[in-house]
């Protein structure tokens, strides 16, 4: 069941919900004209997003730290933009879902971009920090006070 609940597989899941609420109820339709540039705009948002999120994937990789939300935390990781934000990973997955929100052109897929933010909020984070503060004690507390969680 864990499998299912992971972030790449909820967020996918996501994806394919938008898709489906965007054709089945489709809620304010952006006019003809504003399309293209959702779409473009979406297109880079959602690149960067992905971008983000496979970068810190294989920063965990190759530092040879678990990445699973539900496992141990292996290291701590302050490198890349874990300097800046505490979780650049569901960063970059929420980026990419407001990216395919905004390019389905409606507002409808936008409650998927505001269930994973909930989600991810109120059960990943959650979760993931009191794994890492029984792990890593002060260094964690120190980091905690440094570095924002801008998600």
């Amino acid at each position: 069941m864990q499998r299912l609940l992971l972030p790449p597989v909820v967020w996918f899941a996501s994806v394919g919900a938008m898709v489906i609420l965007q054709r089945t109820w489709p809620v304010a339709v952006l006019p003809a004209d504003g399309r293209v540039l959702a779409w473009w705009a979406g297109g880079v948002l959602v690149l960067a997003g992905l971008a983000i999120a496979q970068w810190h994937a294989r920063l965990f990789k190759r530092i040879g730290t678990n990445i699973n939300t539900f496992g141990e935390p292996g290291t701590l990781t302050t490198a890349g933009l874990f300097a800046h934000t505490r979780n650049p990973m569901y960063l970059g997955m929420l980026l990419a879902l407001a990216g395919v929100a905004l390019a389905l052109g409606t507002l409808s897929p936008w409650l998927l971009v505001l269930q994973f933010f909930v989600l991810a909020q109120c059960w990943y984070i959650p979760l993931e920090e009191r794994k890492l503060a029984a792990r890593f004690g002060r260094q964690y507390a120190d980091y905690c006070r440094d570095v924002r969680r801008w998600i």
